[in-house]
């Protein structure tokens, strides 16, 4: 596959200080899957503040005025980087800023006209950019993604997993415990996998690797409980070890974009545990076949970290289904359909 010299931007939001995540190795991984097509392409960062409205006014503001004429083709990402105007552009979509769509009433149960009207203008912003011709064809990342734009902003949009943007992952022996990376925020539901380990019957363990800002609050919560281990932020190799010794790994978000713990899993030979309303990690998941899609309740995680406890085998088998379900993402394949549009 050879692009020639084709000039692509990828546009991305980097958020001044956040730690690196999801997004950020989708992003090196579709500059990178260019580059390997052929294509001159960079990543175009634009520094994106979420902190208050007005940072984030800027921000679309910061996209509208971005000039791009230079290149041939531009593949916007993340909110808000599809305000930006090209002959040529394509949106990849990880996400619109949640705050304003399906997170609004649990992140401000109290909201009064003012949170309200900013609401309505974020989402008005999202569909003119989106939606009336600025943007040749729209593409996302999962389901989720793609049922909140039907449902907000009415747009349709095409559903295209990417691979993993970093790809180090091996299989390893099974370990003692279940391994569970990411943010320590709210919506990860860090805590619902704590009160699962006191329901849990067998030695197994819970490692929790990363930090954020409920940190403090988990640990408080765990205070006493041997069986949690919280190991900080790791480095890409810890990272990979983590999966590799594991004897599963748990990811119980609350509708979840996409969430590449699922990927990284299955590439390194073991089950998911997930919950029904964890987004597209629940469509990746298959029930019994590479994990366990189980209620988003305390006692259900337990019985699913106790069933691979207790069935070693089955749990290895459920790792190399998704190890091999993994052979299907093809960067390839989503560097053809980007430019097809």
């Amino acid at each position: 596959m050879s692009n020639g010299h084709l000039r692509v931007a990828v546009v991305t939001a980097r958020g001044e200080g956040a730690e690196a995540g999801g997004a950020e190795r989708f992003y090196g991984g579709l500059v990178a899957a260019f580059r390997a097509s052929g294509a001159d392409a960079c990543e175009v960062p634009v520094p994106v503040n979420e902190s208050t409205f007005d940072t984030i006014e800027e921000a679309y503001l910061r996209c509208w005025d971005l000039d791009l004429g230079e290149f041939d083709v531009v593949v916007s990402t993340k909110a808000p980087t599809y305000m930006v105007r090209h002959r040529r552009h394509v949106c990849y979509l990880v996400h619109t800023i949640r705050v304003f769509y399906d997170m609004f009433e649990s992140a401000f149960p109290q909201a009064g006209e003012q949170l309200q009207r900013q609401r309505r203008q974020i989402q008005r912003l999202d569909t003119l950019a989106l939606g009336f011709g600025q943007v040749r064809r729209v593409f996302t990342i999962g389901h989720e993604v793609a049922q909140r734009l039907q449902r907000f902003n009415g747009i349709e949009a095409s559903v295209m997993h990417p691979p993993l943007g970093f790809d180090e992952f091996h299989s390893g022996p099974q370990g003692d415990y279940i391994f569970m990376p990411g943010r320590l925020h709210p919506w990860k539901r860090v805590a619902l996998a704590i009160e699962a380990m006191s329901r849990v019957k067998t030695p197994a363990r819970l490692v929790l690797a990363g930090s954020g800002e409920q940190e403090a609050e988990l640990r408080t919560m765990a205070a006493g409980m041997a069986s949690i281990t919280f190991a900080g932020r790791v480095s890409d190799h810890e990272l990979v070890e983590w999966y590799a010794n594991s004897l599963g790994v748990l990811f119980p978000p609350l509708r979840e974009d996409y969430g590449y713990v699922t990927l990284e899993a299955f590439r390194s030979g073991k089950p998911v545990i997930t919950c029904t309303d964890s987004g597209e990690a629940a469509v990746l998941v298959r029930d019994g076949g590479n994990g366990f899609v189980v209620e988003p309740r305390a006692p259900a995680i337990a019985a699913a970290i106790d069933a691979l406890w207790n069935d070693r085998q089955r749990a290895k088998q459920m790792g190399e289904a998704g190890r091999a379900f993994m052979a299907s993402f093809d960067w390839d394949r989503v560097i053809a359909a980007l430019l097809a549009a």
